[in-house]
């Protein structure tokens, strides 16, 4: 199973960004595919607070159509939300210890975690701060899009 990371949503969403193109297609193959695909519950809320912080976009996504973005993700048959279960701690405390996390890279630790936790076998993000967990594969899907 394949699972995004916030930036690629991001770049999905917004349209005025450089790999919006490729990140829409990649986005759209995996939802409108019928391998499982993820999204880690906490990308969700990161995509939200970004789309629509005002600091980041001007002008940001109106609430209604970034509630609107993840409803159409939502709808993928697909789709796999990962979660926090009971085995959470024992994969969180060892990405933490195994990537030496401090302060705000514990975010990046939990994505970790739980793409672990349920068995996705590749992180799609722009992000190399998933390097620092071995035990997950990462991939740039927009790697061409870069050259």
């Amino acid at each position: 199973m394949i699972a995004l990371d916030t930036n690629l949503l991001v770049f999905a969403h917004r349209e005025e960004g450089p790999f919006h193109a490729a990140a829409a297609r990649c986005v759209a193959r995996l939802a409108e595919g019928k391998a499982p695909w993820a999204i880690p519950w906490p990308c969700v809320h990161e995509f939200f607070s970004i789309v629509t912080h005002p600091r980041v976009y001007k002008p940001p996504t109106p609430i209604h159509l970034a509630l609107d973005q993840i409803e159409a993700w939502l709808e993928s048959p697909s789709l796999v939300l990962l979660h926090e279960s009971p085995a959470h701690w024992s994969a969180l405390r060892q990405s933490l210890e195994v990537g030496h996390v401090v302060g705000p890279m514990v975010h990046d630790a939990r994505i970790a975690a739980l793409c672990l936790q349920h068995g996705v076998h590749e992180l799609w993000s722009a992000d190399r701060d998933f390097n620092r967990f071995p035990a997950l594969r990462t991939r740039n899907p927009l790697v061409a899009a870069l050259s």
